[in-house]
């Protein structure tokens, strides 16, 4: 079954994050903007991957990082891929609300890092793509360029694509309890079509993942893809969360 080779010091998981930095991303969630949100789930998430990383006391390099804003233009946000240790010592780059969403070109971006990076990951777990956006793209359409990186693969799997999408009414009933939430499955109604266009370029999410999901005290079904209905910080945060459950290993002395 795919999604099993473990992150470990010697076969890290690459992870990519791509996020909108529109300028709808200053507007209120909450009593907070929803950039604020998300670097608040961002340093989170972050301290939970250091979590798992981390035994007697030394971060080991099980992820590998890169992490990119867009608006108009492409921003490396991280200036190439770090491990986990180095970005905890950098913290979360902070992120400030620009104009447009060109999210095609961010995506190409992406394209062109993993064309670079495949060749030396056979070993290792598959590549995961984790887009956070909070409106449709103002360039060309994601979707043909997407759809070539979810057909990139290395043994252990195609590369997995997550879009956590930030908007206040996706769904017909608010969620009350995350963790009792089953997640977004081929048949969940969604009330925005820019949403039902983004699961279906979201992964479903691998059983290794839900496992871990499990584990952290979620409640996602069998047949959830890897899509997130960012309504409120619990959902972003849990968002993030999925994006790093890939199965760990433990490190050789």
């Amino acid at each position: 079954m795919p999604y099993e080779v473990l992150a470990t010091s010697r076969s890290p998981a690459l992870i990519i994050y791509l996020l909108d930095v529109s300028g709808s991303m200053s507007e209120p969630m909450g009593n907070k903007r929803r950039i604020d949100v998300v670097m608040d789930a961002l340093g989170a998430m972050l301290r939970q991957m250091v979590f798992r990383s981390t035994k007697g006391g030394r971060v080991a390099p099980r992820y590998r990082i890169a992490m990119y804003a867009y608006s108009d233009h492409v921003y490396d946000l991280l200036n190439g891929i770090r491990t986990v240790d180095q970005v905890a010592q950098l913290g979360v780059p902070e992120l400030k609300p620009m104009r447009s969403t060109d999210t095609a070109r961010a995506f190409a971006q992406v394209e062109k890092l993993l064309q670079q990076e495949l060749p030396a990951l056979g070993h290792c777990p598959a590549p995961l793509v984790c887009h956070m956006t909070d409106g449709e793209y103002t360039g060309n359409d994601p979707e043909p360029v997407v759809r070539r990186i979810m057909a990139m693969q290395v043994p252990d799997g195609h590369v997995l694509v997550e879009n956590i999408f930030i908007s206040d009414n996706l769904l017909a009933e608010r969620i009350s309890d995350v963790y009792k939430w089953s997640g977004v499955t081929p048949k969940t109604k969604l009330s925005n079509n820019y949403a039902k266009k983004l699961r279906s370029i979201s992964s479903r999410l691998p059983q290794s993942y839900r496992a871990m999901m499990l584990e952290s005290g979620y409640s996602m079904a069998d047949e959830a893809v890897m899509m997130i209905p960012g309504m409120t910080p619990a959902l972003v945060e849990m968002g993030f969360v999925m994006s790093m459950a890939t199965p760990i290993g433990a490190e050789r002395p």
